[in-house]
């Protein structure tokens, strides 16, 4: 039996991928922050070693965009020099690595779906941070996969503390208040059980190196709360705003939707449409509530 190793595996990502290569009949073992620190490198040594699997797929990621830029080295020892503590584990045990990039290695400035040719440029602390993971990853394996993905949403945003955009906006439509979305900013938002499906059939295949698998969709964030409200039958007071009016502490690309061309032409289906996706998140949304 094949065996998988699955960092961030509490994260909404890495519950799905647990549960996708489980029901391809692997051996999964998932490692929570508090049972494996990435950022020591010992200890990830010892544990994929223990384990000895076949592919390790790194989940665990510093996602605070805007705290980032207060604490960048926070942000680089998770996403940066863990992913070398990881990738050096894979090459001493002969796994493979799979490692979850980010649409804002992008600067947002092509006004188009960026493609793996596309040159990075970071804008900030925490893309400069996921940018220095993939060099890491391909630093010292030769057959990592990375795959660069955006805005991700799947139930495990239910639990986790910082949930996801779409529980965001469900809260905030909760609570009766004006809810204001840029306009201004094009991602593409990625279902989590469709990206980890992708994931699979990429490993089952023997891919390696950059590709992009995001939503599909080049969707601004308003547009993108108006669908989840037409799809939730919810009619909140729901207003237009612009990066101008709403000022973050990290600067964000403006268009950062990515093209996935080459893993469709690779021969992989296609991502969802967003409303299936977003429709597919609220039913099971309402069956895990009623239970």
């Amino acid at each position: 039996m094949k065996r998988a190793v699955v960092f961030g595996c509490a994260g909404q990502l890495g519950v799905e991928l647990v549960r996708e290569f489980r029901q391809r009949g692997y051996e999964v073992q998932g490692w929570e922050r508090a049972q494996v620190d990435i950022t020591n490198a010992a200890a990830v040594e010892a544990a994929v070693a223990r384990f000895s699997p076949d592919v390790v797929l790194n989940a665990a990621a510093y996602n605070q965009v805007d705290v980032a830029e207060s604490e960048p080295a926070a942000a680089f020892q998770v996403n940066a020099l863990a992913v070398r503590n990881i990738a050096l584990a894979c090459r001493q045990a002969g796994a493979r690595l799979v490692h979850y990039s980010t649409d804002y290695v992008f600067d947002g400035t092509a006004g188009r779906p960026y493609v793996e040719t596309d040159p990075p440029h970071p804008l900030g602390a925490y893309a400069v941070s996921k940018l220095a993971g993939e060099y890491y990853a391909q630093a010292y394996l030769d057959d990592a996969l990375i795959v660069r993905t955006s805005g991700v949403f799947g139930l495990g945003g239910m639990q986790t503390a910082r949930g996801n955009f779409i529980e965001l906006m469900l809260r905030l439509a909760r609570e009766g208040r004006t809810i204001r979305v840029v306009e201004d900013h094009v991602g593409s938002p990625t279902y989590a059980p469709a990206l980890a499906a992708r994931t699979a059939d990429l490993v089952e295949r023997g891919i390696t190196g950059i590709l992009h698998c995001g939503g599909g969709t080049p969707i601004s964030w308003f547009d993108f709360a108006r669908l989840i409200f037409a799809e939730s039958g919810l009619q909140p007071d729901l207003r237009p705003t612009t990066e101008r009016e709403y000022r973050t502490p990290a600067r964000r690309p403006k268009y950062s939707a990515l093209s996935n061309e080459r893993m469709e032409s690779m021969g992989l289906a296609p991502m969802p449409p967003l409303e299936v996706a977003v429709r597919s998140y609220l039913q099971l949304r309402s069956r895990v509530m009623a239970s």
